[in-house]
Parts: structure tokens; C-alpha cells; sequence
């Protein structure tokens, strides 16, 4: 083995690993971890804290306030200290769009209910702040302060900014190469002195009284007079400003609050006519978007029924309110896009037979054969006069038909007429979108087109239109859903589309459609509040109609808004033993077990009362396993409660009219409680259905526990599909995350 050299033997061989565990155990107590460091002096020197343990932060306002800045007196005192004038909070009276509050009249409220409507009614607290404009984040250099400035400069060139011209500048260099190199009396003779031609340049301008001697005072006035001279009032502001997306600090005003509202259309319903009149019919208006799949507004219900139609039904519906009576409604879309459909659907009473079988009358009959075909006419007016008179208050899907909403509206909007009609039919020949003009121009213009950036999708610009709407489809029992709906309407658009083969409902519907105005008169909030401007509560209003946006909208709740919508969706009682063929839902808002402790919340559709105990479901004719398409609106109470809940109470309607058997037989009950943990209890359910009437105190459980002695459908599985939803500014709704 060879020897170490002598000077590789002083060299140390401890690796750092124990270098570092050699000084952390000398250093382990480290004296700024110690307590109480110098205090007690009886602490040994090895008493340690670990090196693990957290150390509270510096409380920076407790320092602050024990160690007040020394400032001395002087001129730059204002500059730190906080000016005492700065802030003033102003109140300004909350402006109020309807002739009513819409907070609620009660006595006994939650806290935190009391607190959310304290906000939404007190004066604004506006905070002015006297030298916002000396701080950093405010720029009054604005681009029109700018411009102004900058009138009367003279434009500053400078020899960097001069762009030179390529040929001009190449002919210089070359003739300053051949010149310089035609030179043979410099020094060297060389080409590199050559360039430097001394001879050929001109002497520079001498500087004059360059060796006078001059106070430093005439010469520091000298240059201030020559700053002074030609210089601009407001030299610094000349700068331009900072970019916008890269402020250093930025504190703008904020605009006052306010209710927020998208584009607004404004949909009137003028009339609706069929072939044959033989009884009333009930319509609905709706927005979706096809792309996003969701429902972006909630239903407009509307009745156009002559006054014989409505007769039909005296026995059934109570005294119509005025504000059911609305014909007109204003629809608010914050997205616009080429996805938005406006879906229109009809039902009529429910009558004995499937939905074909009740729609065949209306396909094979034409009005121009009314005398010819008047002993069938007569027959199905007095079949309809006693289905109404036996059955008024059941309701069974019939018909629907959409429009394509953009596409109206850009058609409209590149119209010369200060107005158009439109023509929106189901024909083989004609395609499924077409339009006439109401002039003398032959031949129709295809409206299949979509046109594509903002301006297609501008609600606010284009000319009212007023379309005919010819032809419904008629409803499919078993395809009621909304996924169906969607794929109906993603069909609709393409040029082969399937539902152009299916036989249409001939019909004529009436609609006008046009921006909204800015201020309507007699329009009704979606509470039923009159907003300002209503000189008459006697004539027809105009609804406006509530929406759901595609995506979220944050913007601030600023006025009190307690719905909740309640959308049953299917039933499945196909293991049911027994007969329930004809089956509705009727729905109630409960705030106790006893069937009189129904509460008078659920809002009325068309003709009817404003409000109402109770709500039944469109009927399928035979079918067990039903899907349903209806909208509940409920009004919730300011304060709710463990007992507040939606029943459920499902029946078989007797169609036939047989002695010994009643109109309606209840088959099922369920029931979902409003309140869990102090929250509102909403989203997708599908729940189990009791054969039997809830116990006592079922209100406070939910139907998924098994509660003894109680007989369930289908071996208490989930047989019932429904969704609440709430819209609310009192109550808080959980976030929905999608993955």
C-alpha cells in the first residue's frame, strides 16, 4: 500500500453528516428559543425548547399601538399621519322598483333571516373618501385627458426615431468609402485611418463665454429660466398612463348595488286557433339551451281560451285572479347564444284515451268542413263538455312545438321594414323553418342559417317581429323527460330533421317578440309584485319571468327572493300490486303532519286563483310508469321550521265514470323534509313511496328510514324521481363541483 503524502495526512476525513449532528447537539438550545430568557436566573444553561414547536407571529396592530411611531414635528408630519377628514359615510335612501316590499310580514324570524332582510331594506352606507384622488391607485390621466394635453406640442424627432432611407444610405457609405479611400496623406496611409478624414469635416459651433467666469447664482437662474420657457403647465402628466392589466394598485369606486337582469325580450301571445274548437287548451312558454342542457328560465303559463272554452271549467277553477290573467311576459337571458330555444307546450283536460287518441281529432278535421263533418263536431263537444265537467281539474299532455330563437331575431334584425312577420311551420315542403314577409315580395327566405359573433346575439337592437307558429308535434307519452326534449331540439336543427315526418297538429299561434322596454308599465315582479309605473291594477299585466342562467352570475343578492321550484320527474309502479294505471302527483307545502296544515304557497298558473294549497301533475293515460314535465313554484316562508315539508300524494284517477267507484283512489305517499342541520334541504331526489297514510311526527324523518309497520312500494326502494330547487337570498345553497 503506498504512502500518504504528508500533506493528505492533515487533511481532515469527518464527512458533514457529522459535522451537522456534532453542531446541532451544541446548538440545540438555541437562546432565542429559551422562556423567559433572562428573567429567572436559576434556568440552566441545557433547558431547551424543541425546534418543532410554533412560535406565535408578531401581532402587527398590537405593535403598533404599544410602539407608536416617534414623528417629530415638522412640515412632512401630514404625509405620515393618517388625515382625521378623510373618510365620510354618507346614507342614501335604497330605491325600491315595486310599490310593495317584498319582505315578508312576520313577527318571528330566525337571526340570521332578520339580518339578510336588514340588509336588503336599510339606506346604502356610502363611504366618500376625501383624498382618493392623492393616493396611487387613482389616475386622472384618462386617454381623452391625454389627447387633450398633447394639442399644440410640437412632435419631438430625435436621430434614433429617423428610419433612414436603404438605397440612399447604402450611396453614402460607398462614396464615403471611395473618397476615404482616394486619401493617401494621412499619418499611416491606412485604410482603417483613412476613414476618419479629418480634412473634410466640419469644426463643431464653439461654445461662447465658455471661459468667462460667472457666479453659480446667475447660472443656476440662467437654467431655471431656460426650464421654465416653452414647458408645458402639466409636464408629468404628459406620461402616458399605466397599463390596465398591470396596475400597481387600483381602487375604484364601486357602482351601488342593484338587481341584476341580462338581455331582455319581451313575448307577447296574441291567439291560438285550431281547426276545431272543442275545448279549452293551456299553454306554456319556456327557454332552453340545447348546448348546456338546462332549462334557462321558468314557465310562463298563458291562456288564450274564448270565454265558451273557459265555461267549460266554472265547476273546477275558483275566480281568476288578475294576475294569472298576463298574455305578456318578459324573459331575461345573461348568455344569449344560437343554443336558445323558446319551447312551447299545450295540455288539455284529461279525458279517456292516449294522447294519439286525443290528437286525432285535431289532425283529421279541417275547418273547412265544418258543416259537412257538424254531427262529429257536435259529438266531440259533447264528449269534451263532459270530461271537463267530470274531470276539469286534471290535466294530460297534448302538444309542443319550439323556436329557434336566434334565429329569429337576426332575421328580424337585417329587415329593412321597421316590422316583420315570420311563419314558423313543420311542413315537408316548406322545411322546418320558413318565413313571409307581409309585403308583396313572392318566395321565402330559409331561416336555417345561424350566424355567428355578438351581433347574432344582440336581444337589444333588432325589430319586433310577429310569428305564426302553423303546426304542433304531438306528445309522446313515454318521452316527456327533458332529455328527450334536448334531443328533440338538437334535431330540429339539422337539415333532415325526424320529427319533419311525423303528421303535425295544424294550429295557428300568434306570438310577438321584441326587445324589452327599459321601463314597462303594469309588469309583475316573479313574486307578483307591481313594479313602479302600474297606474291601474285593473288591467292585463305583463309578466316578468324568472331566469336561470346557464352559468353562474356573481353578483350581490340586493333584494329579498324566497322560491322554491319542485320538478317531479318519473315514477316507476311496475311492481306495484293493484290498479294505478292514471296516475298524478299532487303536491303540498306542509308545515305540520294534519292535512290542514297545507299552506296556501304554491303559485297558480293560468285563470286560477294567485294561490293555492295544492298542485296535481299532467296525467299519462295507462301508464304505470309515468314521466312528468311539470313546474311547481312554491313560496317559501321568511322561517321554517322541522315540520315544514313537500308532500306527496299519488292518485289513480277513475277516467270511466262507474257507480261505487270514486274519482280519484291515493296509491302511494312520500314526502321530503325542507330543513337538515338548519339547512334547506333541496337537489335531486328519488325517493321510496309509502302504501300507507305517514305516521305521527313523519315530518321530521325522512322517508329513507324504515319506519315500523309501514308498507312500502317495491320493498322500500326508490320508485319516485324528483328535484327541488331553490331560489333564495335568505337561505345559502351548497356548492355543486363537477369533475
Amino acid at each position: 500500500m503506498a504512502e500518504r503524502r504528508a500533506f493528505a495526512q492533515k487533511i481532515s476525513r469527518t464527512v458533514a453528516a457529522e459535522v451537522r449532528k456534532q453542531i446541532s447537539g451544541q446548538y440545540s438550545g438555541s437562546p432565542q428559543l429559551l422562556k423567559n430568557l433572562n428573567i429567572v436566573g436559576s434556568i440552566s444553561h441545557h433547558t431547551t425548547v424543541p425546534l418543532t414547536e410554533a412560535v406565535d407571529p408578531v401581532d402587527l396592530e398590537d405593535y403598533l399601538i404599544t410602539h407608536p411611531l416617534a414623528v417629530d414635528s415638522g412640515l412632512l408630519r401630514d404625509l405620515i399621519e393618517f388625515p382625521p377628514d378623510d373618510i365620510e359615510v354618507v346614507y342614501s335612501p335604497r330605491d325600491c322598483r315595486t310599490l310593495v316590499s317584498a319582505v315578508p310580514e312576520e313577527s318571528e324570524m330566525d337571526p340570521h333571516v332578520r339580518d339578510c332582510i336588514r340588509s336588503y331594506t336599510e339606506d346604502w352606507a356610502i363611504v366618500i373618501r376625501k383624498y382618493h384622488k392623492l393616493g396611487t391607485g387613482f389616475n386622472p390621466n384618462t386617454l381623452d385627458k391625454q389627447k387633450e394635453r398633447q394639442k399644440g406640442l410640437p412632435k419631438q424627432v430625435f436621430e434614433s426615431d429617423e428610419a433612414p432611407d436603404g438605397n440612399n444610405y447604402q450611396d453614402e457609405q460607398d462614396d464615403l468609402k471611395r473618397r476615404s479611400m482616394s486619401i493617401d496623406d494621412t499619418p499611416r496611409g491606412s485604410w482603417a485611418c483613412s476613414i476618419f478624414d479629418l480634412k473634410n469635416s466640419l469644426p463643431d459651433a464653439l461654445l461662447p463665454n465658455l471661459l468667462d467666469r460667472t457666479p453659480n447664482e446667475e447660472i443656476d437662474r440662467q437654467n431655471d429660466d431656460q426650464r421654465k420657457a416653452n414647458r408645458h403647465k402639466e409636464l408629468f402628466a404628459l406620461h402616458p398612463s399605466p397599463d390596465e392589466e398591470e396596475p400597481i394598485e387600483r381602487l375604484s369606486v364601486p357602482e351601488v348595488p342593484k338587481e341584476h337582469f341580462g338581455q331582455r325580450l319581451l313575448v307577447k301571445c296574441l291567439s291560438l286557433k285550431f281547426e276545431i274548437e272543442i275545448e279549452p287548451i293551456f299553454a306554456s312558454l319556456a327557454l332552453y339551451d340545447v348546448k348546456e342542457k338546462k332549462k334557462i328560465s321558468e314557465n310562463f303559463y298563458f291562456d288564450l281560451n274564448s270565454e265558451q272554452m273557459k265555461g267549460l271549467l266554472r265547476p273546477h277553477v275558483p275566480p281568476a285572479a288578475i294576475t294569472t290573467l298576463a298574455r305578456s311576459a318578459i324573459f331575461s337571458i345573461t348568455y344569449p347564444s344560437q343554443d336558445v330555444f323558446l319551447v312551447i307546450k299545450l295540455e288539455k283536460v284529461l279525458q279517456q284515451g292516449d294522447i294519439g287518441e286525443c290528437a286525432e281529432p285535431y289532425m283529421i278535421f279541417k275547418e273547412a268542413d265544418a258543416t259537412k263533418n257538424k254531427e262529429k263536431l257536435e259529438k266531440l263537444k259533447s264528449q269534451a263538455d263532459q270530461f271537463c265537467q267530470r274531470l276539469g281539474k286534471y290535466r294530460m299532455p297534448f302538444a309542443w312545438t319550439a323556436i329557434h330563437l336566434m334565429n329569429i331575431v337576426s332575421s328580424a334584425g337585417s329587415l329593412e321594414r321597421d316590422s316583420t312577420e315570420v311563419e314558423i311551420s313543420t311542413g315537408e315542403r316548406k322545411g322546418s323553418w320558413s318565413e313571409r314577409r307581409n309585403s308583396s315580395l313572392v318566395g321565402r327566405r330559409s331561416l336555417e342559417r345561424t350566424t355567428s359573433g355578438d351581433d347574432s346575439c344582440n336581444l337589444t337592437s333588432f325589430r319586433p317581429a310577429t310569428l305564426t307558429v302553423t303546426n304542433f308535434f304531438k306528445q309522446e307519452g313515454d318521452r316527456l323527460s327533458d332529455e328527450d326534449l334536448y334531443k328533440f331540439l338538437a334535431d330540429m336543427r339539422r337539415p333532415s330533421s325526424v320529427l319533419r315526418r311525423l303528421r303535425p297538429i295544424t294550429a295557428q299561434l300568434k306570438i310577438d317578440i321584441s326587445p324589452a322596454p327599459e321601463n314597462p308599465h303594469y309588469c309583475l315582479t316573479p313574486e307578483l309584485l307591481q313594479v313602479k309605473l302600474y297606474p291601474d291594477s285593473r288591467v292585463r299585466p305583463t309578466r316578468e319571468i324568472l331566469e336561470f342562467p346557464a352559468r353562474d352570475v356573481y353578483v350581490p343578492n340586493t333584494t329579498y327572493r324566497n322560491l322554491l321550484y319542485v320538478y317531479p320527474q318519473s315514477l316507476n309502479f311496475a311492481n306495484r300490486q293493484g290498479s294505478a294505471r292514471n296516475i298524478t302527483v299532487k303536491v303540498q307545502f306542509m308545515y305540520g303532519e294534519d292535512p290542514s296544515n297545507a299552506m296556501p304557497v304554491i303559485f297558480g298558473k293560468s285563470s286560477c286563483s294567485e294561490f293555492s294549497k295544492e298542485a296535481y301533475t299532467a296525467v299519462v293515460y295507462h301508464n304505470r310508469s309515468p314521466d312528468f314535465h311539470e313546474e311547481i313554484k312554491v313560496k317559501l316562508p321568511a322561517t321554517l321550521t322541522d315540520h315544514h315539508h313537500l308532500l306527496f300524494t299519488f292518485y289513480h284517477v277513475s277516467c270511466q265514470q262507474k257507480q261505487n267507484t270514486p274519482l280519484e283512489t291515493p296509491v302511494g305517499y312520500t314526502w321530503i323534509p325542507m330543513l337538515q342541520n338548519g339547512r334547506l334541504k333541496t337537489g335531486q331526489f328519488c325517493l321510496p313511496v309509502s302504501l300507507e297514510k305517514p305516521p305521527q311526527a313523519y315530518s321530521v324523518l325522512s322517508p329513507e328510514v324504515p319506519l315500523p309497520g309501514m308498507k312500502w312500494v317495491d320493498n322500500h326502494k326508490g320508485v319516485f324521481n324528483v328535484e327541488v330547487v331553490a331560489v333564495s337570498s335568505i337561505h345559502t345553497q351548497p356548492m355543486r363541483h363537477s369533475y
